[in-house]
């Protein structure tokens, strides 16, 4: 689901809003609307995590959500800057994000290989150090301070290298998370570090809805654009539907899900700051408000809604 499962829904809908807005008079290429696929695509679980444990969900489910959303944040922003590399070859819209002259298949190809290989051997690396010097020690305060800088550093390398940060921190985190707390830790160490990341994890999460409802001060809103971002949500809805249906049923052959997991998982993948920064990112081009308008009504009717 984090990577064919996502790749099926960038291009649904971007073929799917190229109508739309083309048919409302909203000029487009396609490229421009694959490059808003991309960022639409990926899941965030911050609201619906909170809501599971509300209901005390199965275990097993939340980690279906939170994993696919962890991994296909690494992913999309793969795709993202695969696609947006591409748009400026061929527009000479470029940022921050490319130069030009020509891309094809193959570049993109070792684009793709490059950051998500990278980002993942990194991460293992650097997770598996902090593992050892976790090991070496038993003091919480020392520990937790090694987890911060195993993801800050992490991150940081990768930015650097042109790698995916975020897939590098998640299969850290995995490592620290899994092996480190089993083999690593003592009780004591592990209730504080799980403590600690979980304090630090509300006070983004809140940073980062009060930033998404401060966002609406810097979009240009028009009728067209509203009424095609209006029609975006169902495409958006009905891509993520498809995108669940078919990598469950594929799998579903040798492994058991529960009755209902495609329309939980359909209505359960709200969309949330990792399309909200990417569009954000977006280089000046005629396309982008557009783009950013659409974006922000998904995630609004995601958050608020769904």
């Amino acid at each position: 689901m984090a990577t064919i499962g996502l790749l099926m829904s960038t291009f649904i809908v971007g073929y799917l809003s190229w109508l739309v807005f083309n048919a409302l008079g909203l000029h487009i290429s396609f490229l421009a609307c694959l490059v808003f696929g991309s960022l639409i695509s990926p899941t965030d679980p911050i609201a619906v995590m909170g809501t599971l444990k509300t209901l005390n969900a199965p275990k097993d489910l939340e980690a279906k959500i939170a994993g696919e959303s962890l991994f296909n944040d690494g992913v999309a922003v793969v795709v993202f800057t695969a696609l947006v590399t591409l748009l400026a070859a061929k527009t000479g819209h470029g940022g921050g994000h490319g130069g030009h002259g020509e891309v094809g298949a193959r570049e993109i190809a070792m684009l793709f290989v490059k950051e998500t290989g990278g980002g993942a051997l990194v991460g293992l690396g650097f997770g598996w150090l902090a593992y050892r010097m976790m090991r070496s020690i038993d003091d919480y305060k020392v520990e937790v301070l090694i987890s911060l800088a195993l993801v800050m550093g992490t991150y940081s390398l990768c930015w650097v290298l042109h790698l995916s940060g975020p897939i590098a921190v998640v299969l850290a985190g995995i490592l620290i998370g899994n092996r480190g707390k089993a083999l690593a830790m003592s009780d004591e160490v592990a209730d504080y570090l799980e403590t600690f990341w979980e304090l630090l994890d509300e006070i983004l999460n809140a940073l980062l809805f009060m930033l998404i409802g401060v966002e609406v001060l810097v979009i240009a809103f028009t009728k067209t654009s509203v009424l095609a971002g209006l029609i975006v949500i169902a495409i958006v809805l009905g891509a993520r539907f498809v995108s669940v249906w078919i990598p469950i049923g594929v799998i579903g052959l040798k492994a058991d899900f529960p009755r209902g997991v495609v329309r939980i998982l359909t209505w359960a993948g709200l969309r949330g700051g990792i399309s909200v920064a990417l569009a954000l990112s977006l280089p000046a081009s005629p396309e982008r408000d557009l783009i950013l308008t659409s974006t922000y009504l998904v995630v609004l009717f995601s958050i608020v809604v769904q």
